[in-house]
């Protein structure tokens, strides 16, 4: 039983942890979403920069501040932005990793508890059970005197490998459910940086081009006539 209750304060402690790092990360999350939005329509890149850094407790921050400093970089050094295409994804890519590693740490801790605690309430009852048999062998009657305090130890144990593991494997369900959540979120970060990054700027290379093919074109006399 004692195992059992130290089990059941750490996984409390772990519990009220995720809870309120994950209750960050959400709020921080949506502090972050109107500013990445307000890039994703034309802002500057160094307040989407500087946006990151103030909400780093944010998964989507986290991810999207990754792309763009990588991105940034090789805009600063000179080189053609557009052809940074693979270091951004690159960048995009293990941002999310790690990112994703630090949300599930402690959750295979959760599942353990889970897993394992009622075994552990098990083991306890057979040990109850067992104390029993020796206090009726010792006395050698089987009154409820005799056995109820080997019984009593047995369906505590139960009780409480329960108790440990109800929570325990509710709590990781929860956690996991919202890590995928936050995948998603991350993934559609990454999705509309890179969209917005290389895309974009294509789409203008070929207004361009339009444009340049437009303008020789004069109207004389009705129909046009290339000017030459």
């Amino acid at each position: 039983m004692v195992c059992l209750a130290l089990l059941s304060v750490f996984s409390v402690g772990m519990i009220v942890d995720k809870q309120r790092r994950f209750r960050s990360a959400s709020g921080q999350s949506e502090k972050f979403k109107p500013e990445f939005k307000k890039f994703l329509h034309g802002g500057d890149i160094q307040d989407l920069i500087q946006a990151g850094r103030l909400h780093q407790n944010s998964h989507v921050a986290q991810v999207v501040s990754a792309g763009i400093i990588e991105y940034d970089g090789v805009r600063q050094s000179g080189r053609d932005p557009v052809a940074s295409l693979e270091l951004v994804t690159s960048g995009l890519r293990d941002s999310m990793s790690e990112t994703l590693i630090e949300l599930k740490r402690g959750l295979g801790f959760l599942a353990t508890i889970g897993s394992t605690a009622p075994f552990i309430g098990l083991f306890g009852t057979v040990v109850g059970i067992i104390n029993a048999f020796r206090s009726i062998a010792a006395t050698g009657s089987g009154g409820m005197s005799v056995v109820s305090g080997g019984i009593a130890e047995a369906l505590v144990s139960t009780a409480l490998g329960i108790f440990v593991a109800i929570p325990a494997v509710v709590a990781f369900n929860h956690f996991t459910g919202k890590i995928e959540t936050f995948h998603v979120e991350m993934n559609r970060g990454s999705t509309q940086l890179v969209n917005c990054l290389f895309k974009i700027p294509e789409l203008k290379v070929v207004d361009v081009e339009m444009a340049e093919v437009k303008a020789p074109m004069v109207k004389k006399g009705g129909p046009a006539y290339a000017a030459r």
